[in-house]
């Protein structure tokens, strides 16, 4: 991999004409952006919840990338592209035998990134609104049915947290606070055991959907005067039991980010506006622990790095920062299932 890395550096690879090349690294992809394109590549790793070791399984991922992501930014979305190896080197579709795979995408300004716009306060209530908007239309005509409804049982559920700490337990004690893991994990599979009736009455209302999977600021474009206005990318392709769920988790999602970000009041009014939208009163009673859920997932990814021989000791010492931030707001989150006032809900 390291040689398709060194590849997807030199201009000469491309099919098209490039002059600057940037790579951005996560823990499970290289992404490469070169001014008018983004290719994404995926790395050869297992992380028990995905599995993306072997070439046909990258190209499969690719293609389920390219598949889910076009519902919602379907403009960005361009196709899957082949490299090829032969004596003249590495090529995106080139000659000779395919070694691997990436997904390739119209590249947005990087300044547009609606994370970056909440550093700078240029997020409005107009611009979370919309994207209640496009959200409530999207989970409407999101697939149902009764193996997406099997995402959102108890057992689908209480197996997700549970992966959660058990990826996350050589964290405690040192990385995180030994009581606020314990306190995290007492309280949420209390809930999940005190509310079984709930969220069964979930499933049977229709509300678990093949959702987007990751809605976070960092995954938004927000286009200032152009249109569209709003794309949403990098929805979960490597594994159904993250990206199928209730629509109360991905709400959850977006609204935990922008208090992450401090920024409350928009939280509260991406909130109003998709109840106002889809009449899902209802939605906010699991607000607490879905944003629990999705505060925790974050917490456990930035986790990884810190494992990672491939990262810097600079983004190590970011990961630990943003694990225990996110540790500390899933267990804020967390106090709130059984807070004074809080009654869980029963039918």
């Amino acid at each position: 991999m390291s040689e398709i890395v060194e590849a997807m550096m030199k201009p000469s690879t491309y099919d098209e004409k490039v002059k600057n090349i940037r790579m951005i690294q996560t823990h499970i992809s290289w992404v490469f952006l070169t001014g008018e394109y983004v290719y994404k590549i995926k790395k050869p790793v297992n992380f028990e919840f995905l599995d993306f070791t072997t070439l046909e399984k990258r190209k499969y991922y690719c293609e389920e990338e390219l598949r889910l992501n076009r519902r919602l930014c379907k403009e960005i979305y361009l196709g899957v592209v082949p490299l090829k190896k032969s004596e003249a080197g590495i090529k995106i579709k080139g000659e000779g035998e395919t070694i691997e795979y990436a997904v390739k995408m119209k590249q947005l300004p990087q300044e547009a990134i609606m994370s970056e716009l909440l550093k700078k306060g240029e997020v409005t209530q107009d611009d979370v609104e919309e994207i209640a908007n496009i959200l409530a239309n999207f989970h409407k005509e999101a697939d149902t049915g009764e193996e997406i409804n099997e995402y959102g049982s108890i057992e689908q559920i209480k197996a997700n947290w549970i992966q959660n700490f058990e990826q996350t337990r050589n964290i405690r004690g040192n990385i995180v606070d030994a009581h606020v893991f314990d306190f995290i994990e007492t309280n949420v599979l209390r809930f999940i055991e005190t509310n079984n009736d709930f969220f069964e009455w979930r499933v049977e209302s229709g509300k678990i959907r093949e959702c987007h999977g990751d809605l976070h600021s960092g995954n938004i474009f927000i286009i200032k005067n152009k249109k569209p206005k709003i794309c949403i990318f990098d929805a979960i392709e490597f594994n159904k039991a993250f990206s199928c769920s209730d629509v109360a988790s991905e709400v959850a999602f977006l609204a935990m980010d922008l208090e992450f970000h401090r920024k409350y009041d928009l939280a509260q009014q991406f909130v109003n506006k998709y109840v106002e939208l889809t009449g899902d009163k209802k939605l906010e009673d699991l607000l607490p622990f879905y944003k629990c859920y999705r505060a925790y997932v974050r917490a456990k990814v930035a986790s990884f790095k810190l494992f990672d021989v491939g990262v810097s000791d600079r983004e190590k010492k970011i990961a630990k920062n943003l694990t225990k931030k996110y540790f500390n707001l899933a267990f804020q989150y967390s106090k709130e299932l059984y807070s004074p006032g809080f009654t869980p809900y029963f039918l």
